[in-house]
């Protein structure tokens, strides 16, 4: 059973990602920061760099309402890859290396 909703879930948002990258919601990053800021108060919340040289974005409201992830090539175009509601932050507890 846990399975099948974990499956279901992970299907939703892989086709979500997919939907919103088949309808090319891409623009300057300029310019996708500037409407997702307007229209939804949304801003950077986590980033990270690809193994290409692009950068990912997490969007959210202050209060997690929603969240937006982006993803902006070395060339400043900046793509919609997912979208959604209740974005929540995790403690991450951090890990010394062994000497």
């Amino acid at each position: 059973m846990w399975k099948t909703l974990l499956l279901g879930t992970a299907l939703a948002v892989f086709s979500s990602a997919a939907g919103a990258q088949s309808q090319s919601q891409c623009n300057t990053r300029d310019s996708v920061l500037s409407l997702l800021a307007s229209k939804y108060k949304e801003s950077p919340v986590a980033v990270g760099v690809t193994n290409t040289g692009g950068l990912v974005e997490v969007l959210s409201t202050g209060d997690g309402n929603t969240w937006t992830i982006i993803v902006t090539t070395p060339q400043g175009m900046s793509c919609l890859v997912a979208a959604g509601e209740g974005w929540r932050a995790l403690e991450q507890d951090l890990v010394e290396p062994e000497a």
